[in-house]
């Protein structure tokens, strides 16, 4: 399987898209390219095509939009200080893109070919990628179940996309977030979905959100479904815990259970923190461990992380029990250590000891 160049001939004018690269927000201008690649269970995988980006044309009874067979996947390529570009641990997205198929029951891609695709989109698309620290090219594989018939069963037939934005900070790293902690609502259960990365996980997701913006806050924390008081994640992003302060802190998350999805960047700094010294481990952490520890100051930093967002500081929590602050509401110097140093990496401006940048050019 191999991709077949068919770049855009009249690409976005350079001056144009010099002034988007350098403001680019998130999510909000798209390369001037994208992949397409089709899959059929007579077939299988069928060679993929870049191609101009652009609209898609598919039948109303096209089953992703009835039965929501639909994966995707989140990853970035970053500029390095030598001009050159590295994706980040694109080998790691393209195992779990595979688990999240093999779970919605959609076809495998094979983790070169995912690799490959995303490789020669960049390659095409390189200008579209960013110098400053902290911004990037944000890249978006997705897969959509394709057969045509309102019959409920495993699609017959399957296309992948892939498309890219340049990408700003999700969210401003110098402040300190709100949370509401939803008793009303979960995101996950035991044998679901949590573990993939679906679009029906974050559809069913938004009335909590919307929720949280009602309480004044920027993001929900989800529980668990059973016992419904053990943390799960925060949004679309994994939490994590300091506990203590200076070198004898540890930095702790909580496990994977089968219901929170393995985020790349979740596991990339339990190794960056290992690195930095700290004590790291997974744990289950409750609503109760998580106001108790912030009171006594036990608990003296809380971050998320994502691929979007890379690190962003938890301040305040609330919840239908009370409300508490972590320690002064600022960003605390642990987050920020764990933030500078993976973006360092991904930058190429700290040492890569593990091999997770992957060069393109």
């Amino acid at each position: 399987m191999k991709v077949q160049l068919k770049p855009n001939q009249s690409p976005v004018p350079e001056a144009e898209r010099a002034a988007r690269v350098a403001a680019p927000g998130f999510g909000k201008y798209y390369t001037d390219n994208m992949v397409v690649a089709e899959w059929s269970e007579a077939e299988g995988w069928q060679d993929a095509e870049l191609i101009p980006y652009g609209p898609i044309s598919l039948d109303p009874a096209t089953a992703v939009f009835h039965y929501g067979q639909e994966i995707f996947e989140g990853l970035k390529a970053y500029r390095h200080p030598d001009g050159s570009i590295s994706l980040f641990r694109p080998d790691a997205n393209a195992a779990r893109f595979a688990r999240s198929a093999a779970r919605l029951a959609l076809p495998e891609m094979p983790i070169d070919f995912f690799v490959e695709t995303i490789e020669e989109l960049v390659k095409q698309d390189h200008n579209w990628v960013p110098s400053k620290l902290g911004e990037s090219l944000y890249i978006r594989p997705f897969m959509i179940a394709t057969e045509v018939g309102l019959g409920v069963r495993p699609s017959n037939k399957a296309t992948y996309l892939l498309i890219a934005t340049p990408a700003g900070a999700y969210f401003n790293a110098a402040v300190a977030v709100t949370v509401w902690i939803s008793t009303e609502y979960v995101r996950a259960a035991p044998g679901g979905t949590g573990e993939a990365k679906c679009g029906g996980n974050y559809a069913a997701s938004l009335v909590a959100q919307k929720q949280a913006a009602t309480q004044g806050c920027d993001q929900v924390v989800w529980i668990d479904a059973i016992e419904r008081k053990w943390i799960e994640e925060m949004g679309g992003m994994n939490l994590y815990f300091v506990k203590g302060s200076g070198a004898n802190a540890r930095v702790v998350t909580p496990k994977l259970t089968g219901t929170l999805l393995p985020g790349i960047t979740r596991d990339s700094i339990l190794t960056v923190a290992a690195d930095l010294g700290y004590a790291v481990s997974e744990e289950m952490i409750s609503v109760d461990d998580w106001r108790d520890g912030v009171l006594s100051g036990e608990i003296t930093e809380i971050f998320a992380c994502g691929t979007a967002a890379v690190v962003s500081a938890v301040g305040s929590a609330k919840s239908a029990h009370g409300e508490w602050k972590t320690g002064d509401g600022n960003p605390g110097p642990i987050t920020m250590q764990i933030r500078e140093t993976l973006l360092g990496i991904q930058h190429g401006t700290i040492a890569d000891t593990h091999g997770w940048n992957h060069k393109v050019l």
